[in-house]
């Protein structure tokens, strides 16, 4: 007898540990499931540099070479906000250099918006990073995209060059 009390202990104390990280856990395989759509010039090394960095990160990408002018059209992204890669994910817009961080964020947080930009080729953000760019990070600021046209900073990046 005491020994089925001592496994109905572990198995206690297991599914109270199990619960706890549950949600830790669920959080990840959504970041990791994530399908996000590109649309980019076929010849943009960036773009692809972007892309794999969301595969990194886990998402799952479909990359349509045939520019993004259209696709950020239809997504109701305006031209001020515009880089050179467009994509959607979770019915969200997503213009240029973001970081996959910001877009799990995007993802969890569900704001009512267009969705996410970096305009304009920040160095130093994903894809305009490492190497090639002296690791040189320039500040930037990641931007919500609101309905009405506008836009409010949802991430700030302080880069470590000297202004």
């Amino acid at each position: 007898m005491t020994n089925r009390k001592s496994i109905s202990r572990r198995t206690l104390v297991a599914a109270a540990l199990g619960m706890g990280l549950a949600p830790a856990f669920a959080q990840r395989q959504n970041a990791q499931a994530a399908s996000i759509e590109v649309w980019k010039d076929p010849s943009c090394g960036c773009c692809k540099d972007w892309v794999k960095h969301l595969e990194d990160n886990g998402f799952t990408v479909k990359v349509n070479e045939a520019g993004n002018n259209a696709a950020r059209s239809r997504l109701g992204v305006d031209r001020k906000f515009g880089s050179c890669h467009t994509g959607l994910v979770g019915g969200y817009a997503i213009e240029g250099h973001v970081p996959a961080q910001d877009i799990q964020r995007l993802l969890k947080e569900k704001p009512s918006a267009i969705g996410l930009a970096v305009p304009g080729m920040p160095v130093g953000s994903p894809g305009m990073d490492g190497p090639a760019y002296d690791n040189r990070k320039d500040p930037f600021e990641v931007l919500l995209l609101t309905r009405d046209g506008g836009s409010k900073v949802f991430q700030r990046y302080a880069g470590n060059t000297k202004a």
